[in-house]
C-alpha cells in the first residue's frame, strides 16, 4: 500500500485536538478516484491514520529536508523527550539518532520493513514517501510496528552476523587496497641502494607520473609502494595492474570499466575500472611496455586529460589518480621501433627512475639472504642459519632473476634439505653451478700418466714437472702453461683455506670476483690438457 499526501505546509504541522493526526495532511490512498477536496475521502485518511498510529509503538512525519513535522507523544517520550512539540522542526537525526527517513526522502523510495536500535531495544519500522497529487515526494512517515522482536532473535542475531561479517569485509578490502612495503623494506646499504631510494623519496614529494626501469625481479612494485606510502596520498588506495598478465580483450574493462552491459558477459550493473578504485590514489600501471597500442591512446589521453571513459559508454568520470609504471624492457627502443607511442612514453617519462640488478649491488646479498632466510624460517617454524661458504656461493653467482631469484634459490634450498644450517654445497646444488661443488676439487690438476714422461725428450732439458709437455713429448704452449700453473695455485690457495674463497682470493692476490670468473672457467674446462689427450 503506498500513502499519498499534498505538500506539507510550512510552518510545523498542528495536530487535531483529540486525534493526534496532523490537520493539514489529509493522507489517503494513492490511485483514488475522490478528489483532494473531498470531507469523506479526508474522514477516511484521517481515520485510517488514527488506526495505524493507536496500533503502532510510534509514528513520525518528515518534509523534504527530512525536519520532523509530527510525532505523536509516545514515540517522542521513548527519545526523552516531555513534549512532542520539542522535536517539530529538527532533524530527524537529532531526535532519531538511527532514522533512516531521509534515505527515504532522498531516494524517493520505501523501507518497507527494518529492525531499527531504539535506545538499548529494537523496532520493526516501516518508512513510506509522502507525495502530493502531482506524484513530487513532499516527506515521508515513519510507523513502529512493534517493539519486542523476541520472535525475531534468530533473524536478529543471524543479521548482526552478517553485519559483522560485511564489516570485516570491508575492512580486508580496504586493507588489501593500500600499500604493504615501506622503503625500509628495500633491502640494501650499498651506494645503489641508497641512491635509488634517495630518488624513491624525491619522487614521493612530487605528483608526477613515475616511470620505474629495471630487470625482472629488481623489486619495482616494491619500490613504487615505498614511494605511495611517502607521498600525501598514503591514506588512499594502491591499486596494482600487470598489464602483461590480462588478456588484450579485457585489458580496456580491466583499466577504464564497463557500462552496463558493454560486452556478452558484462555485469548488468556495469562495474569501475582499476583507474576508478584507485580515484585519490595511485595506480601502479607494471608491464606497460606489453600493453596494445590501442589502448596506449586511450592512456594518453587520461594521463592529460584526468578522466576516463568506461568501455560501452558515453560518459567522462573524472579522476584523481597518479601513476607510477613499470618496464622491464626498452621503451625507448619499443617506441624506435613503432611498438609503443612515442607521445605517451614522453608522458610517462617525468620522473625516471632505473633500479640497479643485484649483480650491481652484491654488498648487499648477505644483508638480502639473511632477511630472507628469516621470513621463510619464521613461516616453516624453523631455525635457518646460512653458513660463509653458503653466503659465497651466492656472490659468485650470476642472478639473471635478481632478488626474486634468491629468494626462490633460498626457500629451494630449505625444501631441499632438513639442516637447519644451509652450507655451500646445499646452495650449488639448487644452483647447479659446478664449480662450487666440493670446493675446489675441480682445480686438482688431472694425473700424470707415466706415458708423457716416458716420452719426454732429455734434449729438453728436464725438469721436475712434467705438465709443462703435451702429448709425445711435445713442449706446452706458454699460454697452457701458465693456465696450468693458476689453476694450481688457486687450487692450493682454496685447500689452505679451507675453501673459503674470500681468504684465498686475497692469499692470491685477487678479488673475490676475479676468483669467481676463474673458478667457472675451470668448471666449464676442467683439465685443458686431458681434453686434447682424449
Amino acid at each position: 500500500m503506498t500513502i499519498s499526501s499534498p505538500a506539507l505546509p510550512d510552518p510545523p504541522l498542528t495536530a487535531t485536538p483529540g486525534t493526534g493526526i496532523p490537520v493539514e495532511v489529509p493522507v489517503v490512498l494513492e490511485g483514488t478516484s475522490i478528489p483532494w477536496g473531498s470531507i469523506a475521502m479526508g474522514a477516511a485518511a484521517r481515520t485510517l491514520f488514527h488506526q495505524l498510529e493507536s496500533l503502532c509503538e510510534g509514528a513520525v512525519v518528515v518534509d523534504t529536508s527530512s525536519r520532523v513535522v509530527w510525532i505523536n507523544d509516545k514515540y517522542a517520550r521513548r527519545f526523552g523527550l516531555q513534549d512532542a512539540a520539542a522535536a517539530i522542526g529538527r532533524d530527524v537525526e537529532e531526535v532519531i539518532p538511527s532514522s533512516r527517513m531521509r534515505e527515504v526522502v532522498i531516494g524517493k523510495r520505501p523501507i518497507v520493513l527494518d529492525i531499527m536500535p531504539i535506545g538499548n531495544e529494537h523496532g520493526v519500522v516501516t518508512r513510506i514517501p509522502l507525495t502530493d497529487e502531482t506524484g513530487i515526494v513532499v516527506g515521508a512517515v515513519g510507523f513502529v510496528l512493534y517493539d519486542k522482536v523476541e520472535g525475531l532473535r534468530p533473524i536478529l542475531t543471524k543479521a548482526e552476523r552478517l553485519q559483522v561479517r560485511l564489516t570485516a569485509a570491508e575492512l580486508e578490502l580496504a586493507e588489501n587496497r593500500r600499500a604493504r612495503y615501506s622503503l625500509a623494506a628495500f633491502i640494501g646499504d650499498s651506494a645503489a641502494a641508497r641512491e635509488i631510494k634517495r630518488q624513491a623519496r624525491r619522487a614521493a614529494l612530487l605528483d608526477s607520473t613515475v616511470l620505474l626501469g629495471g630487470e625482472t625481479g629488481t623489486g619495482k612494485e616494491l619500490l613504487a609502494q615505498a614511494i605511495h606510502n611517502l607521498s600525501p596520498r598514503a591514506h588512499r588506495p594502491f591499486v596494482s595492474v600487470n598489464a602483461a598478465a590480462i588478456p588484450e580483450a579485457l585489458l580496456e574493462a580491466e583499466l577504464f570499466g564497463a557500462a552496463p552491459g558493454a560486452y556478452t558477459g558484462a555485469d548488468r550493473r556495469g562495474r569501475h575500472g582499476k583507474f576508478k578504485v584507485a580515484d585519490g590514489g595511485t595506480l601502479f600501471l607494471d608491464e606497460v611496455g606489453d600493453m596494445p597500442l590501442a589502448l596506449q591512446a586511450k592512456l594518453l589521453r587520461v594521463l592529460q586529460e584526468r578522466e576516463i571513459e568506461p568501455l560501452g559508454s558515453n560518459r567522462l568520470i573524472p579522476i584523481d589518480v597518479r601513476v607510477i609504471a613499470a618496464t622491464a624492457v626498452d621503451l625507448q627502443a619499443k617506441v624506435a621501433s613503432g611498438l609503443f607511442r612515442a607521445d605517451l612514453y614522453y608522458r610517462l617519462d617525468v620522473l625516471s627512475l632505473k633500479v640497479p640488478p643485484l649483480r650491481e649491488r652484491l654488498e648487499d646479498l648477505p644483508m638480502m639472504a639473511e632477511r630472507f632466510l628469516d621470513q621463510i624460517g619464521s613461516r616453516l617454524g624453523l631455525p635457518l642459519e646460512l653458513d660463509a661458504g653458503a653466503v659465497d656461493v651466492l656472490l659468485g653467482h650470476a642472478w639473471p632473476g635478481n632478488v626474486r631469484e634468491l629468494h626462490n634459490v633460498l626457500e629451494r634450498t630449505v625444501m631441499m634439505n632438513e639442516a637447519p644450517r644451509l652450507m655451500a654445497s646445499h646452495v650449488a646444488a639448487v644452483l647447479g653451478d659446478a664449480a662450487f661443488q666440493g670446493a675446489g676439487s675441480s682445480l686438482k690438476p688431472a694425473p700424470r700418466p707415466s706415458s708423457r714422461s716416458a716420452a719426454r725428450p732429455e734434449s729438453a732439458g728436464g725438469g721436475p714437472d712434467d705438465a709443462d709437455w703435451g702429448l709425445a713429448g711435445q713442449p706446452l704452449t706458454l699460454a697452457k702453461a701458465v693456465a696450468d700453473a693458476e689453476r694450481r695455485a688457486i687450487a692450493a690457495a682454496l685447500a689452505s683455506s679451507d675453501g673459503n674463497k674470500a681468504q684465498a682470493a686475497r692469499a692470491l692476490g685477487i678479488s673475490r670476483a676475479a676468483l669467481y670468473d676463474k673458478l667457472r672457467q675451470a668448471a666449464t674446462r676442467p683439465d685443458e690438457a686431458d681434453g686434447e689427450a682424449d
